[in-house]
């Protein structure tokens, strides 16, 4: 039976503003209560089960997102402000945010609507629809949250036929000064990559720090029993659950991430070692995208570590990039190509998604073990998601919506605006190139490269045909060669194309049968 507090706190006579706060915009410095007053407005939040079952959400990412809420609206309340908030197990829960929204409108009978921009296309067409349907003004404001606006992305995107992040990040970095001495950037260079592609080698990740974790509370408790019981049949597991569900153990997270990880962050970035979901990464993408961590703040901490002596440059501009460049501009790609994007399929993948990117059974070592580490904890690093479960999608076929769903699905940190162009994008190339300038390709060498994994797995890399061949390593080789016409176009894939060319017409025919064989029998 639902809990008396979770349905509202005293609430207002007459009210004037409806602020709705949706599940990832936990901040209390947001727009949407900028001029808040408690004597005659309310906050509005809802647990609703559509936005767990759109996608077939992992069990991870349901609790990250309704233990947050419930904290967030716990402290609302210590505020003194009033606050309407449906759990999912209230009786009565109509289970859309449209439907529990329209509930909230008929009981209140506010004057108007607030709402700071969201992350998700869907869910503002929704909110403006309810909006319509009630003949209430709705007042869209301003998601601050970000160093920029749609609006500024969209000037900068003009009459341009390519959007490339480094040409973004730049301008924002000297707008904002952000490792800048003057006009130039700190080190004398813009990027630092090229110092930040080091493997562990035979060794290994030595003295890694431990991850930072938090302890379930009785909040966290709850909701951990609720996803358990009412999402029982989705992917994941809760056993492991220790994510930063409130602002302070976001800034904690934060602090011990500077303090220990980032020194080593920008060397190993790309690195992956068997059984080691942690390493030197930062885990702050959750606390970001809820909105319990600024951007501004984590910037401003990264910068502080190297002004200190505490933190290489590489390191610092190598996580810079992440938040400033990336972050940035895939929310300017989202928001100025939908709705269409979401249904762009430039190479015209139409595969079904393996079953077992749901288990994690496998018989591929790097894809065991990076899909069984995100269903564990929600979470997989840049890489894994770029080079291993992407790039076997993209190598095997499948249509880039189904890509699309499953990260939006496992993923703690995954809200619609960072992770579709993200996955749809950078991964799968479906949007022909207008957010990466090649398609991010590459046979089972790279992964053997960057890792152990092929040291204990059943295929070889060097392999692309025959009963030991990679399974990356042939469908690379059938990458290139079923899509060899469209990549001539791009001159940063001149280099594989001419590799392709050294292969015979015998060998060609090989890896196209092999390839053929092994995407049948995934799928």
């Amino acid at each position: 039976m639902a809990k008396a507090k979770a349905s509202s706190t005293s609430l207002p006579a007459k009210v004037r503003h409806l602020v709705i706060v949706l599940g990832d915009q936990l901040d209390e410095q947001s727009t949407a209560l900028k001029d808040f007053d408690a004597s005659q407005d309310v906050v509005w939040m809802a647990e609703v089960a559509e936005e767990s079952t759109h996608v077939w959400s992992a069990k991870q990412r349901i609790a990250v997102f309704l233990s947050a809420m419930r904290h967030f609206a716990e402290h609302l309340r210590t505020q003194k402000m009033p606050v309407h908030y449906t759990r999912l197990d209230d009786v009565g829960n109509l289970g859309s945010l449209p439907l529990e929204l329209g509930k909230a409108i008929a009981q209140l009978q506010p004057a108007a609507l607030i709402l700071a921009a969201p992350g998700d296309w869907r869910v503002l067409q929704s909110v403006r629809a309810v909006a319509t349907q009630h003949q209430l003004t709705l007042d869209l404001r301003d998601d601050t949250h970000f160093f920029s606006t749609v609006r500024e992305f969209a000037a900068h995107a003009k009459d341009r036929k390519q959007l490339r992040l480094e040409y973004w990040y730049r301008e924002l970095r000297r707008e904002h000064g952000i490792l800048m001495e003057g006009k130039e950037p700190v080190g004398g260079q813009w990027n630092f990559d090229a110092d930040n592609r080091e493997s562990f080698g035979k060794a290994g990740p030595q003295n890694v720090p431990s991850p930072t974790r938090f302890a379930p509370d009785a909040t966290t408790q709850e909701v951990i029993a609720l996803v358990n019981t009412q999402f029982a049949s989705h992917p994941g597991t809760l056993h492991s659950f220790g994510w930063p569900v409130t602002r302070v153990q976001a800034l904690k997270a934060l602090q011990t991430f500077i303090a220990q990880r980032l020194p080593l962050f920008g060397q190993y970035e790309d690195a992956m070692w068997s059984g080691e979901a942690w390493l030197y990464h930062s885990h702050l993408s959750s606390a970001l995208n809820l909105k319990l961590l600024n951007p501004r703040e984590v910037v401003q901490a990264a910068e502080e570590a190297l002004r200190a002596g505490d933190a290489p440059l590489a390191a610092v501009e190598g996580f810079v990039r992440q938040i400033l460049g990336w972050r940035e501009f895939v929310r300017g790609i989202y928001w100025t190509q939908m709705p269409s994007y979401l249904e762009r399929n430039a190479l015209d993948a139409q595969a079904a998604l393996p079953a077992w990117y749901w288990t994690g059974k496998t018989d591929m070592a790097c894809l065991k073990d990076a899909i069984t580490q995100t269903l564990e904890h929600g979470y997989a690093h840049h890489i894994q998601r770029l080079m291993v479960t992407g790039l076997y999608a993209l190598l095997l076929g499948v249509k880039p919506q189904a890509v699309h769903a499953w990260y939006l699905s496992v993923y703690v940190d995954a809200v619609e605006w960072v992770e579709l162009p993200n996955t749809l994008g950078m991964s799968q190339f479906g949007d022909g190139g207008l957010m990466a300038s090649k398609p991010y390709v590459a046979s089972g060498k790279y992964i053997q490269r960057m890792s152990n994994h092929c040291k204990g797995c059943q295929y070889d890399p060097a392999q692309s045909t025959g009963a030991t061949a990679c399974p990356y390593t042939t469908l690379y080789w059938d990458f290139l060669i079923r899509h060899e016409s469209l990549l001539k176009k791009n001159p940063r894939m001149a280099m594989q194309l001419k590799n392709l060319a050294r292969l015979d017409v015998p060998a060609r025919d090989a890896i196209t049968t092999q390839a053929t064989a092994h995407r049948h029998a995934q799928l």
